[in-house]
């Protein structure tokens, strides 16, 4: 049977894998060394020096590029170590239009470092199309998103935009880690690059930090390897194989973080002391149905307000918790709750904040796998 052909399901377990060529492991082994033997100068078995492949990162970008129906993938050793290689594709005095509402790192690496070398950045509303158009020059080169976005989760129409794109010859950059390939494909829907904080629920053990990049032309790969190897900001190989790990139980993973999200969502929203609950799910849940056609599920996050709330009052409730842990990150089998105004996003000045909709009562929640009724008493007695 053809890799490639499998289901998605299969695809986690089995998609653009292997067995090890000297015993047959099921498992592609840590190769944990920084260089490679050579018979004589430049002939080798496929790898010098680590830092430019290794075979454990290689079995996890051959994994990441399967799962997102690409054909070339690259490992890094963070989520924004992978935005940065984006970002070095481009040219002083060239456009990135991007989304208002994105993750705090993402922001500042593109306001506070990419800025100064020349790249102009806009923060624009992307959820109606239509206006997009507007903001497109001779200059503009790509356009960056996220969607659900951070921490507001608000869904953006992938395949209206990367049409748009195509238009114009612009190149289309997708944040995907917040739905991940279970619930949503950019490639399939258009766009040239698929990036992952592969931290979150690709590896979903809150035990390491690795980036992802997919795309599915060989050109814009070769570029972005290029600039891989000669940045080097790779991850290692433990690193890859506890992601390459954690990506084949990725589909029964989201499976119950979705559920549990689900019957979370619904709950926050009929206490009587929640003002406001964001989740796609909800009819009411701007460009809803656009999640409902682009996406499997509706995710594993869930961010809300609490009625009167306020800075001291979101503190209130996060203290009280127990299960939810209070923690930077999200993704991983333990549910976590974050302050994103002080937090994830605390390196955004508070006018942006607050015009993206971060209120410092605003509290976000990674659901997380336990038993969703043991969840749910948890945050009712932190809400009391």
């Amino acid at each position: 049977m053809n890799k490639e052909d499998l289901k998605f399901n299969s695809k986690t377990i089995h998609g653009g894998q292997e067995l090890e060529k000297g015993y047959g492991a099921i498992m592609p082994p840590i190769y944990q060394t920084s260089t490679f033997a050579q018979v004589t100068p430049g002939k080798h078995k496929g790898y010098a020096y680590a830092r430019s492949a290794n075979p454990t990162r290689t079995a996890l970008e051959n994994s990441l590029a399967s799962i997102e129906n690409g054909n070339y993938g690259l490992a890094f050793g963070s989520g924004l170590a992978a935005i940065d290689a984006i970002m070095k594709l481009f040219n002083p005095g060239d456009e990135i239009l991007s989304n208002y509402d994105l993750y705090g790192g993402s922001f500042r690496l593109f306001k506070e470092v990419f800025e100064k070398y020349g790249l102009v950045f806009h923060f624009i509303n992307m959820h109606d199309v239509e206006t997009i158009e507007n903001y497109i020059t001779k200059n503009t080169k790509l356009i960056w998103m996220e969607t659900p976005t951070n921490p507001m989760l608000n869904i953006l129409d992938i395949k209206a935009i990367t049409n748009i794109a195509k238009e114009h010859k612009l190149l289309v950059a997708v944040d995907n880690t917040f739905a991940t390939p279970y619930l949503q494909r950019p490639i399939d829907l258009g766009a040239d690059i698929v990036m992952h904080s592969a931290t979150k629920y690709l590896g979903g053990h809150s035990d390491t930090v690795v980036g992802g990049i997919v795309v599915k032309e060989k050109e814009l790969a070769n570029k972005l390897y290029f600039i891989q190897n000669a940045s080097g900001a790779v991850c290692g190989p433990m690193d890859s194989f506890l992601v390459l790990r954690g990506i084949k139980t990725l589909h029964v993973r989201m499976q119950r973080h979705c559920e549990n999200t689900a019957t979370i969502a619904k709950f926050l929203n009929q206490h009587p002391r929640v003002e406001k609950v964001y989740w796609p799910g909800f009819k009411d849940h701007p460009n809803h149905e656009i999640a409902k056609n682009q996406m499997k599920y509706f995710g594993g996050m869930v961010s809300f307000v609490p009625k009167e709330g306020d800075y001291n009052r979101a503190i209130e409730i996060i203290k009280k918790l127990s299960l939810f842990t209070l923690a930077e990150s999200l993704g991983g089998v333990e549910s976590l709750v974050g302050h994103p105004a002080s937090m994830s996003h605390g390196s955004m000045p508070k006018e942006e904040r607050e015009k993206i909709g971060i209120k410092d009562a605003l509290i976000r929640v990674s659901v997380g796998i336990e038993d969703v009724q043991d969840l749910i008493k948890d945050l009712e007695n932190a809400l009391s």
